[in-house]
């Protein structure tokens, strides 16, 4: 059975979409998104993450990380901020604004998609289709660790594939107020950062190293898609060695000088990824030892709790039974 390891991590790391909004500007204006970690238990409660996304539908803006030069984004740009990092967007390079709280308690509270209107009525405008993915962090996704901290991709390379398909399709529900239109965009915009990364991948230097980088390598990807596929077979370097066609040695070495750890290890994390969702989804924790391929619960006990640093049994507990309270966000700015 082949294997599909990006599309393995998308499932296995839980990505959705849910939370957005649509922005009309005038010029001047300027909007701070704050870290996604101040904010990410109010709007996404269920997710360790949250990835903030903008995709301009009319005009343009400036957008970019709070200590770095923004860039120009127009009518078909689509940008996202993988790693949560505060961000802001504005008329003008160097406006600033304080990050605005309401509008994240808006999001928690009031049916989506809603829009707001900013800015002092110039003659330059911006409108935006905004919103958030979650996914998971721990125990292992192996790619957000090597995203940039922006993904930029322009409009000239939307307008060239199906991205202008998903770009309109968004648009068009985030506008439209019917029925389901939550869902859809939440479905849409998954669709859309999977392309951006894709699209991202392409267009990666031959030098570069990382996760993405293996997939575009005959040898490692071949050595993924057998993980991936069978992760609960007993591998051993061997093994997989004559899978993929290479020495030990060499797939050693070649594997590692891309991925940044050695094939076992990468097994053993992605196989705790796994049974960390298997648990999550009520499985028992000698079911998920099961399927991620351990003979013994006590020694994929012990082998979960090294990496994620708690228990699968206490893991599994928090993950069915989340805390019903969850910090203000009046408090968190705050503290």
């Amino acid at each position: 059975m082949k294997s599909d390891p990006l599309s393995d991590v998308f499932r296995a790391v839980r990505l959705t979409g849910a939370v957005f909004y649509h922005v009309d500007a005038t010029s001047p204006w300027a909007a701070e998104s704050p870290p996604g970690s101040t904010i990410g238990a109010q709007i996404m409660p269920n997710s360790q993450h949250l990835i903030p996304y903008h995709a301009v539908t009319r005009g343009g803006c400036w957008v970019g990380l709070l200590d770095a030069p923004p860039v120009r984004v127009n009518a078909g740009d689509i940008i996202a901020f993988p790693q949560g990092d505060p961000h802001v967007l504005s008329s003008a390079p160097g406006l600033r604004a304080e990050p605005a709280y309401h509008l994240y308690r808006r999001l928690s509270e009031e049916r989506l998609p809603f829009g707001f209107k900013t800015g002092d009525g110039g003659p330059e405008g911006a409108q935006l289709v905004c919103g958030f993915l979650g996914c998971d962090v721990r125990p292992f996704n192996p790619l957000l660790a090597v995203l940039p901290p922006v993904l930029h991709v322009g409009g000239q390379a939307v307008e060239d594939g199906w991205l202008t398909q998903l770009f309109r399709a968004a648009v068009n529900e985030s506008t439209g107020r019917r029925a389901g239109a939550e869902t859809m965009v939440a479905r849409l915009s998954e669709l859309m950062f999977v392309e951006v990364v894709r699209r991202h991948l392409e267009s990666l230097p031959d030098e570069q190293t990382g996760w993405l980088a293996g997939l575009r390598d005959r040898f490692v990807s071949r050595a993924l898609g057998c993980l991936h596929a069978r992760p609960a077979e007993p591998w051993t370097l061997e093994a997989l060695a004559k899978e993929v066609g290479l020495s030990r040695s060499a797939l050693m070495e070649h594997f590692t000088a891309l991925v940044g750890q050695p094939p076992m290890q990468y097994l053993a994390n992605w196989r705790m990824q796994l049974a960390a969702g298997r648990l999550g989804d009520g499985a028992t924790v000698a079911e998920a030892a099961f399927d991620v391929g351990y003979g013994s619960e006590a020694a994929f006990s012990r082998a979960f709790k090294k990496l994620v640093g708690v228990a699968p049994a206490n893991w599994r507990k928090r993950r069915l039974s989340p805390s019903a309270s969850t910090p203000s966000l009046k408090s968190r700015r705050t503290t």
